[in-house]
């Protein structure tokens, strides 16, 4: 299966956990019909990497990124590693992580999550992976050791939340994917931030089953709901939705390096 039956939009969601939803096929197979042609299912630990890889290699619309989550970072052995080599060796495997800093929840100690960021880092540099990035309350920690480990590598900031520090991630030509809580109403800053992304740097995610977008917050998110953050990023950039949506499909080749 491969395309759309209409004129609508061919979406992308660049960062959803398929392993957590209620039905992995289902998930897929209720994307393609809202219309996603890209989607990259990804690892938070050696169980959900392994069911990313099996999810890309049997559905042609999806992508795997595998890594440990920083909540798992004491679990990131040599042994770990290692198999999360083998399976960043796939074929359809297209990024590392998602990998970074959590300091609000700190449920793995903040000095392990660095060592943990460091190695997927080092992965990626070694594999020419993308690297797939989370941060939450550890905003500059990460621009800090991106700038000092990651030179030369692609780094996309998944559920983009560095408003802030957005003309440094400019700078450095980091890819933004953006949520869905762009769509929440007290998302000022976020808002204003979206505005700026240059165009070549914006991608679009659910973070499923996470961050569901309005009108359906309160009910577990899912990659078809993707249609109402691109609906509200191409609001607030007051670019056309079909301009936008073909920028962000080609953004997503560009960041995982994908090659038709």
């Amino acid at each position: 299966m491969s395309g759309t039956s209409d004129s609508r939009p061919a979406l992308v969601d660049a960062h959803a956990h398929f392993d957590l939803l209620p039905d992995l096929d289902a998930g897929v197979e209720e994307s393609v019909s809202a219309g996603l042609e890209k989607m990259l299912a990804v690892g938070v630990d050696l169980a959900s990497s392994r069911m990313a890889a099996d999810l890309a290699a049997r559905y042609e619309q999806v992508w795997a990124s595998v890594g440990v989550h920083p909540h798992d970072a004491e679990k990131l052995d040599s042994a770990a590693l290692e198999e999360l080599r083998m399976l960043a060796g796939l074929p359809r495997t297209v990024a590392i992580g998602e990998t970074g800093l959590d300091f609000y929840r700190n449920l793995s100690p903040p000095p392990v999550q660095k060592e943990a960021f460091h190695r997927q880092i080092e992965l990626a540099r070694e594999t020419g992976l993308t690297l797939m990035v989370h941060t939450r309350e550890a905003g500059a920690k990460t621009l800090g050791i991106l700038k000092d480990h990651a030179e030369g590598i692609t780094v996309v900031l998944h559920c983009f939340s560095l408003a802030t520090q957005i003309e440094e991630c400019i700078r450095r030509g980091y890819f933004m994917s953006v949520a869905g809580n762009v769509t929440f109403k007290n998302a000022t800053a976020l808002k204003e931030a979206v505005r700026l992304i240059p165009p070549e740097l914006l991608l679009t995610e659910t973070d499923s089953p996470y961050l569901t977008p309005a009108p359906f917050r309160g009910k577990p998110n899912r990659p078809a709901l993707v249609r109402q953050v691109v609906e509200e990023v191409s609001r607030l950039r007051e670019e056309p939705i079909d301009e936008l949506a073909a920028c962000v499909s080609a953004n997503f080749d560009r960041a995982f390096k994908i090659i038709d």
